[in-house]
């Protein structure tokens, strides 16, 4: 009996572009509504991004607007704030 093995999720971050485990990063989600949010569980619904869960790299993305270029809209301060605030917390 062959064993089947469970891939694991791989993410990348918008800032470094690093491949990670879904579970080292933080979603940003649009939903389907266009409000802007951090996705704790994962698994709302929406357009999804995800940024590291490292400070450097949550800064950077706040510095370079990476989410925005990503969503391909502005994002608003409030939203970058609370991901460095949710990174900072980690």
């Amino acid at each position: 009996m062959t064993e089947t093995k469970k891939q694991t999720k791989m993410r990348r971050c918008v800032n470094c572009r690093e491949s990670k485990h879904k579970s080292e990063l933080l979603r940003i989600v649009r939903t389907p509504e266009g409000k802007f949010e951090i996705d704790f569980t994962g698994k709302a619904n929406g357009r999804g991004a995800y940024v590291c869960k490292n400070e450097n790299c949550a800064a950077e993305t706040k510095k370079r607007r990476k989410l925005d270029k990503s969503f391909k809209t502005a994002l608003p301060d409030e939203i970058y704030d609370e991901i460095l605030e949710a990174v900072a917390e980690k």
